[in-house]
């Protein structure tokens, strides 16, 4: 169970996601090196659902600048959509 509360490091709130869930998809951030099947079976055991579908998306981290001269990067990071089953809901998003 410890290794898959490290896959999800946590939900993705914003207008766009939060719009999704009439539609039973649900947003996280995941761990870069997690796979769909990996995903999948922490969300089940977390949130006690039945997941449908995964979809996942690899952002790459974007170019910032640190002061006139120096140069760095954001983080990359993996985001995770997931479908429920109809009538399935994730008690995390309706606060």
């Amino acid at each position: 169970m410890s290794e898959l509360t490290l896959i999800l490091e946590r939900p993705i709130i914003t207008e766009k996601s939060v719009a999704a869930v009439q539609q039973n998809k649900y947003t996280f951030r995941v761990r870069g090196a997690a796979n769909k099947i990996q995903i999948r079976r922490a969300i089940e055991e977390m949130f006690e659902v039945h997941v449908t579908q995964v979809n996942t998306m690899n952002y790459r981290g974007k170019g910032r600048r640190l002061g006139r001269f120096q140069e760095g990067r954001t983080a990359a990071w993996k985001k995770a959509i997931v479908t429920l089953q109809p009538g399935e809901t994730i008690a995390i998003y309706e606060a």
